[in-house]
């Protein structure tokens, strides 16, 4: 294998395929920096163009443009707390109070170094995947499934800071918006009020910007201010890679985690980040500053966001199974190159699935080293004055939300959930966990129907539900001690403070 894999190594350095590689990379660091668009879009732009081409120099285009795509989308989560695309929605938990602190070139440093560690892992765990992963993947039915986005769920309590009752309201009042339009199982139509635009249900792409754009949109127009409220870009890139080099360990673990998360189909796409930024939340010493500018609430989903996608390419390329809307577009380019997902991809073919690692790897730390180049003047956004800047950012914003399904109606559910996401954010309500339940609804609602459906209740007492639960109950629980903890240190803190003035 390791002789197929240098063979593979030399087709994908050949000039021609380079170029192609190159042309895919500059299209998904160009998706990634405007707000809004997506792998999807770029899969779906680029699909009609790999058709005739021989599939070496066809995977070089589209799994270039994929690689980088969430390596791009943090220069908005950081700068402007508008989410990039979907898989950079929980990097503006931090990575945006940093850049209001005028830290941007630091967040930027670290984000992208660990976007080239964890795409780098991600293609080595495909690569180790090949001879192993069939049994395991199999062994995965929708019980286990139904289960994994329970966990992804439980991640809500956390999310929710010092609020987890709000956290779980937020998530059930995203479940429930998620469930708009079709069952994913039977022929029902709930909550469309009779129209036919709610039909199909609610664009992930209009939620998550309404969401989370239209707040930061309005409050910085009401501020009359540049986004970042210093005068002046502190610190370098270099002190963000140093400060990443710290906290190796979590880079590794968080890697691996969305390496694993991406490859269950699914499960991953949307929540690989948030999931990854709970974990990193509850597991490191000192975690109170987490959502107020801590550089490794920056290192964790940036670093998962990357090998997912690594991940993802496991059933996606041995089964034909898409974990997301990129993949879902990448089986088709497969198609019209004359190609099959399935076992000759790691038989005859492994020579071409090989070359996707390899791609894979090479153009996320081309794409890194590009963005690293680019901080200094892209940084230069955040001090621009909001009414100039935001009315052009509004414009790409809209034309990403319109772009879902290129109805009116995305134009208006923006505004109504951006105003409702406005109101959230001015009340102190997490956004995050709605976000997680709108995510992970239709697939919850999916397993759960088909596990009862199938097994009634005995699929209870599988071992890898038994499993998943007790690890779900042990985050609830690491939830709870978590935010008790928070709660104990502020506490403290303000009869400190409260002494001291009395003194």
């Amino acid at each position: 294998m390791l002789e197929a894999a240098y063979e593979a190594l030399l087709m994908i350095l050949d000039p021609n395929r380079l170029l192609f590689m190159f042309l895919g990379i500059a299209i998904g660091l160009t998706l990634g920096v405007l707000p809004g668009l997506s792998g999807t879009v770029g899969m779906a732009i680029l699909l009609p163009f790999v058709y005739g081409m021989d599939p070496f120099t066809g995977m070089a285009l589209l799994i270039g443009m994929a690689a980088v795509l969430h390596t791009g989308d943090t220069f908005p989560s950081i700068l402007l707390g508008v989410p990039g695309s979907s898989g950079s929605q929980a990097t503006i938990m931090d990575g945006h109070p940093l850049a209001e602190q005028g830290e941007s070139s630091k967040a930027l440093g670290a984000a992208f170094f660990v976007s080239m560690i964890g795409g780098v892992i991600g293609g080595v765990v495909l690569f180790l995947s090949i001879p192993i992963v069939r049994p395991l993947v199999l062994a995965f039915g929708s019980p286990e499934l139904f289960m994994l986005a329970l966990l992804g769920l439980s991640m809500v309590g956390i999310l929710a800071g010092k609020f987890p009752i709000r956290g779980v309201i937020a998530g059930v009042i995203g479940l429930m918006l998620g469930s708009v339009g079709s069952a994913p199982s039977t022929p029902e139509y709930r909550y469309t009020f009779d129209s036919l635009y709610l039909s199909s249900g609610i664009p992930l792409a209009v939620f998550a910007l309404a969401l989370f754009a239209f707040p930061v949109i309005i409050d910085l127009l009401a501020a009359d201010r540049s986004i970042s409220k210093k005068t002046e870009v502190k610190g370098k890139w270099f002190s963000g890679v140093q400060e990443a080099v710290k906290h190796k360990f979590l880079i590794f673990r968080s890697a691996v985690l969305g390496a694993i998360l991406g490859f269950i189909p699914g499960i991953g796409g949307s929540v690989v980040d948030w999931v990854s930024y709970g974990v990193a939340k509850q597991t490191v010493k000192n975690s109170e500053n987490f959502g107020k500018g801590d550089i490794r609430g920056v290192i964790a989903p940036e670093s998962s966001n990357n090998a997912k996608e690594g991940g993802a390419l496991i059933p996606t390329l041995m089964f034909g199974i898409p974990g997301s809307g990129t993949t879902a577009i990448l089986l088709g380019g497969l198609t019209l190159m004359g190609l099959q997902a399935g076992p000759r991809l790691v038989t005859t073919e492994l020579s071409l699935t090989l070359s996707i690692i390899w791609t894979l790897i090479i153009a996320n730390v081309i794409g890194a080293a590009l963005c690293i180049l680019l901080i200094k003047p892209i940084s230069k956004l955040s001090f621009i004055q909001a009414n100039k800047l935001m009315p052009f950012l509004l414009i790409i914003i809209l034309l990403g939300a319109y772009q879902s399904t290129t109805s009116w109606g995305d134009l208006l559910l923006f505004v109504v959930i951006g105003l409702f996401g406005w109101v959230m954010s001015r009340l102190d309500w997490p956004r995050a966990p709605m976000l997680i339940g709108f995510v992970l609804a239709a697939s919850t609602e999916r397993y759960l129907w088909i596990s009862m459906t199938r097994y009634e209740y005995d699929w209870l007492m599988r071992p890898g539900v038994i499993i998943i639960g007790i690890i779900i109950i042990l985050v609830l629980i690491g939830g709870f001690i978590l935010n008790s903890r928070e709660k104990k240190q502020e506490e403290a803190q303000m009869h400190h403070g409260t002494n001291t003035f009395k003194n």
